[in-house]
């Protein structure tokens, strides 16, 4: 009998058919791996670095001066860009366009497998994006793109993303950046 029901009307099932949950505190998952955090950031920070059109995608989280921590991680973002090279596309207003809009025409953040694929993106970081639209974003992209996703939560991290890191906040963003620079600087050797 075939499977039924929503999770199989993808090409892939999303990844909690598979069995892949958030990270339990303190962990990382890199694909299907529970990892410590250091890991994931490495492998995160590799990954950014040696791909083509490496985006971060900045949500309102932290696209806005809502508080003192936002404040402070929009800084940090801006130097995770720079140090890892990457472009940045913010993610300010993924509220759905109504009646109708042409994805064509206009690719926005309610579409990002459409801008990963009109930017020919090859690894991504999600931060600072709700997590009810990440996880939606994430099952498109890990369906329809070849994209590398990480996710960098406040919270409990992403089962979609093939990198997720969760209870990120100031502190862990500064340790990222550091591994970060750690991880260009091996590279480049």
């Amino acid at each position: 009998m075939a499977n039924l029901g929503p999770a199989y009307y993808a090409p892939y099932p999303v990844a909690v058919y598979d069995g892949l949950l958030t990270p339990p505190e303190g962990k990382a998952i890199l694909l299907t791996d529970v990892v410590d955090e250091e890991v994931a950031m490495r492998e995160i920070a590799r990954v950014m670095l040696t791909s083509e059109n490496a985006t971060i995608f900045p949500g309102p989280q932290v696209l806005y001066a809502w508080n003192d921590e936002a404040k402070k991680k929009a800084t940090l973002i801006k130097e995770m860009a720079e140090v890892l090279n990457a472009k940045m596309i913010p993610m300010y207003d993924y509220r759905p366009k109504y009646p109708k809009i042409d994805p064509e025409v206009e690719i926005n953040p309610n579409h990002p497998n459409l801008t990963i694929w009109h930017n020919d993106i090859k690894a991504c970081i999600f931060i600072g994006v709700h997590c009810h639209y990440a996880n939606v974003a994430l099952k498109m992209i890990r369906c329809e793109t070849d994209c590398y996703t990480a996710a960098i939560c406040g919270l409990s991290g992403h089962e979609d993303a093939m990198a997720t890191i969760r209870d990120q906040h100031t502190e862990e963003l500064a340790k990222f950046i550091k591994i970060a620079k750690e991880v260009k600087q091996e590279l480049s050797k």
